[in-house]
Order: structure tokens, then C-alpha cells, then sequence
């Protein structure tokens, strides 16, 4: 193999090896059970990762910006419980997504407050809110589960055709963040932020706005992703969607985003979201242990961190030798002109 089609080989490696990962394990999976390739079974995958998807697709945003979101599954909540209070006291379902998606807004707005502009850590911050905002839903229904949510529950059980509407909002949204980060001006600097805020900040980038527009970006997201958690659990839960940051978390990593900033895709995002969810699911029809599905799931993570800072290292390595490399071209250079 000549030198141009190993090049081509180890981009086509590194572009599509999460695919090549999501279509080995299906093969698995339909394998070990044959209820798993169901018409049934698949839908109701789907349905069921529409929600940590959409979240998965503002972690990534966070991520490649060089930042994260841990409160993403207490604001969901608080989202939730508001969109239905909404939609009770007006009848109108365009109103309640309007109040989850302004919930959502106003949680993550505050996130960046704290932390671009009062410079805390991602980390503390978003901690913060994930106890905030989990009171405050609690506080507000006074710690019980809103009922009867009537033609609500439309958003997660309701179809167009034989496509169930969580389906279209998660390749809509998908759509969206591909073009968000592909085509856009707010993209490229997500990434160039992500990867070097010293550099962004002498190219002109205004580092503040590109980090608020990320979190307003997370909160849209997340404030629909409320509104389907609740509407396809036919309940307001402000104790539900519980830990559901980390699967998003997962997700993102396992598709390529790293945790360093600067790198990360739309794409990869949604394959890893499919791994995440062909584990779980096959994990339940073949019987296993609840105790051992959490022991894999977070040996998933662990991998998944492990091989991210694999990958930076390796990354780091070559930029530096194509460095070493010219440097020594132009050494030599001088050399011989003397």
C-alpha cells in the first residue's frame, strides 16, 4: 500500500469507525436475540433515545466549545413539570413547548452567567444548577407527580404516519446541530474556541457570546427534550430523568467528542447515542442483571474517556513531529546555503 491510500485508509478509519462500531454491534445484537430486530422493538428503541439524543446533541455543542452540562436532566424535569402546568391552565400545546423551551433557556443562560461571565468552573457550575433546578421542580409541584396530561402526551406517543413524533424531532434536531457545526459562522467558532480560547480571543472571537450561544443552544434543546420525557411517560415527574446527563455524556464521547474541546460532529454524536442504546436494550431482552448493566455502563464511560485521551495524546504526538519535521527541513536548508 503506497503512501496516499494509507492516508486515505486512516482518514477513512478515523471518519467512519464509530459507523463501522454501530453496525458490528446491530449484527451482534441481532444475533443474540431475535426479538431485537422487531419493527416493535426498534421503534421503541428509538422512541426511548430520542430524549438522551437530543440532550446528547448539547453536550457535544458544550463539549466542543470546551465546556459540559451537568444539569442537564434537572432542568428537563423543571422544563417538564412547566411545559404541563402550561398546557393545564391554557389548553394550548404550542404554549407549553414555548414555556419548556423558555425554562430551558433561562437554566442554561444562568449556567453561563456563572461561568463565562463570573468565570466558574463548567463543572461547579452545572452542578449547581443540577441542585437548583431539581428543588425548584420539586419545590413546585410539592414533590408529586402531575396526572391526566390529556392530549399532552401526544409529543412522545403520538405519530405521523407510522413515524413516531419523538423520531422526527430527534432527526430534526440532528439535522440542525450538523449544521449548526458544519456550516455556520457560530460553529467554526465553537470549535476554534474549544480548541484554543487564548488564540480565539486574539483572532477576534468574542469568547463570551459564543459561550452564551452555546448554552442557549443546550437549553432549546433540552427544554424539548422535557417536554417529550414527560409527554411520553404520561406524567409530570420532577424526580424524573434522573442521571440522564450521563448517558448524554456517553454518548457524545463515545461518538468522537472529546473532552479536551475543538473536536466532535453531529454524526458521531447520534451513532453513539445507537450504540448506548443497542447496549441497554439488549442488555434487558437477554436478562441481564440490573446491578451488571451498571457496571457496564460505566465501564462504557471509562473506555470511552480512556480512548479520548489515547486519541489527544496520539494527536498531540504527530502535530509535534510535522513540527520537528520542518523545523529540521529548514535547519537543513540553512545549512546548506552556508
Amino acid at each position: 500500500m503506497d503512501l496516499r491510500s494509507n492516508n486515505l485508509w486512516n482518514t477513512a478509519k478515523k471518519k467512519y469507525s464509530i459507523f463501522m462500531v454501530l453496525f458490528v454491534l446491530f449484527i451482534i445484537c441481532s444475533l443474540a436475540n431475535p426479538n431485537f430486530l422487531t419493527t416493535s422493538n426498534l421503534t421503541n428503541i428509538s422512541r426511548q433515545l430520542a430524549v438522551t439524543t437530543i440532550l446528547a446533541f448539547g453536550q457535544t455543542i458544550l463539549i466542543i466549545s470546551g465546556m459540559l452540562d451537568l444539569s442537564q436532566g434537572s432542568v428537563l424535569a423543571l422544563s417538564g413539570v412547566f411545559a404541563i402546568s402550561a398546557y393545564k391552565a391554557t389548553g394550548s400545546l404550542v404554549i407549553a413547548v414555548l414555556v419548556g423551551i423558555i425554562t430551558g433557556v433561562v437554566c442554561n443562560f444562568i449556567n453561563a452567567l456563572m461561568i463565562s461571565t463570573f468565570k466558574a468552573p463548567p463543572f461547579i457550575a452545572t452542578l449547581a444548577m443540577l441542585t437548583m433546578a431539581r428543588g425548584v421542580a420539586l419545590l413546585y409541584t410539592k414533590g408529586q407527580n402531575i396526572l391526566q396530561l390529556d392530549k399532552f402526551v401526544v409529543f412522545g406517543q403520538g405519530s405521523v404516519g407510522v413515524i413516531p413524533i419523538p423520531i422526527i424531532f430527534l432527526v430534526v434536531l440532528a439535522i440542525v446541530t450538523w449544521y449548526i457545526l458544519k456550516h455556520t459562522r457560530v460553529g467554526r467558532s465553537l470549535y476554534a474556541v474549544g480548541g484554543n480560547e487564548e488564540a480565539s480571543v486574539a483572532s477576534g472571537i468574542n469568547v463570551h457570546k459564543v459561550k452564551y450561544t452555546a448554552f442557549i443552544i443546550n437549553g432549546i434543546f433540552v427544554g424539548l427534550a422535557g417536554v417529550l420525557f414527560m409527554s411520553r411517560v404520561n406524567a409530570g415527574l420532577p424526580n424524573g430523568a434522573v442521571g440522564y446527563e450521563f448517558t448524554a455524556l456517553t454518548a457524545a464521547i463515545i461518538g468522537g467528542t472529546s473532552f479536551s474541546g475543538g473536536v466532535g460532529t453531529a454524526t458521531g454524536t447520534l451513532a453513539g447515542a445507537f450504540i448506548v442504546g443497542f447496549l441497554d436494550n439488549i442488555m434487558n431482552l437477554t436478562s441481564v442483571d440490573s446491578y451488571m448493566q451498571q457496571i457496564v455502563r460505566g465501564a462504557i464511560i471509562a473506555l470511552a474517556v480512556i480512548y479520548d485521551i489515547q486519541s489527544k495524546n496520539r494527536r498531540t504526538k504527530s502535530t509535534l513531529g510535522r513540527i520537528e519535521d520542518k523545523q529540521n527541513a529548514k535547519n537543513k536548508k540553512v545549512a546548506a546555503k552556508k
